[in-house]
């Protein structure tokens, strides 16, 4: 049995909130009780929401002062666009991905003229308009540097590795259908590889044997594991946690005014009164009161 190896990776756009503290805490605790190690990588890949130096060092602060502490060198993905660019060479050379001149405003427009509802956490599923592009007006639009995106056809996805499983540790055996979520795309000018690709690579990369997160990213599992089977990829255990909440039960997150650590922190809270309302917030449904 390999070593367990968990990882924290959060994407620096702001300051750490209670939810990164969740999710730290859940990785650390699962290595501990395995013996193993838990990583710290710097999902910084995507340049339109993560931003200065400043989040990075405000992130290590937080973390210190919790005491929380991880293993090994820190990965950063913005050091690793060359090996994102390897795996997307990978993946149009077994005639996987093809280019995609839609804007979203175009992509909405069409959706709603077929009548195609929003699909779970995902968003809205692209249709395909360009997937079947004659391809002398791909290399035409090409030519001439027509902004476009790189997608991957999930249709030869599963009809090359047909419906591979993976494993939750709270769901139990999931089965992968590549063709549910669409044809997601991989990558694009302002983000040289996507959270969906990068993230299976490096889990590869780092030798990441579990992988707990958010149940929020449950449904992106089932993307990640085509990934990791067209790849030949090495497929981890996962463990997708519950969410902080406030009173109504709505998700605490960034974007809703969660509390951040540091703000909790200037206000006089202590680690330790940190810690204890996170553990009484999981012990009532993950109602966060403070």
């Amino acid at each position: 049995m390999p070593e367990v190896c968990t990882r924290f990776a959060p994407t620096p756009s702001g300051p750490l909130h209670v939810g990164h503290l969740l999710a730290a805490l859940q990785s650390r605790r699962l290595a501990d009780a395995h013996g193993g190690k838990c990583l710290l990588r710097i999902e910084d890949i995507d340049v339109t929401r993560a931003r200065s130096r400043e989040w990075v060092d405000l992130m290590y602060e937080d973390l210190a002062w919790l005491g929380l502490s991880f293993d090994g060198p820190v990965m950063v993905q913005s050091e690793r666009f060359g090996v994102y660019g390897h795996m997307l060479e990978r993946l149009k050379n077994m005639g996987l991905l093809y280019p995609c001149f839609c804007t979203r405003t175009e992509i909405k427009a069409q959706i709603a003229e077929i009548g195609r509802a929003p699909h779970a956490t995902l968003g809205y599923l692209y249709p395909g308009t360009c997937r079947n592009l004659p391809p002398d007006v791909v290399q035409e639009r090409l030519a001439r540097g027509d902004a476009h995106a790189w997608r991957i056809d999930m249709q030869k996805v599963q009809d090359m590795v047909g419906c591979p499983l993976w494993n939750d540790l709270h769901r139990g055996v999931q089965r992968c259908v590549p063709t549910t979520y669409g044809d997601v795309v991989l990558a694009r000018k302002e983000m040289p590889a996507s959270y969906h690709l990068a993230v299976v690579v490096d889990d590869a990369a780092q030798g990441v044997t579990h992988v707990t997160r958010g149940e929020d990213l449950f449904d992106a599992t089932h993307i990640h594991r085509a990934l990791q089977a067209v790849l030949a990829l090495p497929v981890p255990q996962y463990c997708h946690h519950s969410l902080l909440k406030d009173n109504n039960g709505k998700r605490l997150a960034k974007r809703d005014g969660a509390r951040s650590l540091a703000s909790l922190r200037s206000a006089g809270f202590s680690p330790q009164a940190v810690l204890r309302s996170l553990h009484i917030a999981l012990q009532n449904q993950g109602i966060w009161q403070v």
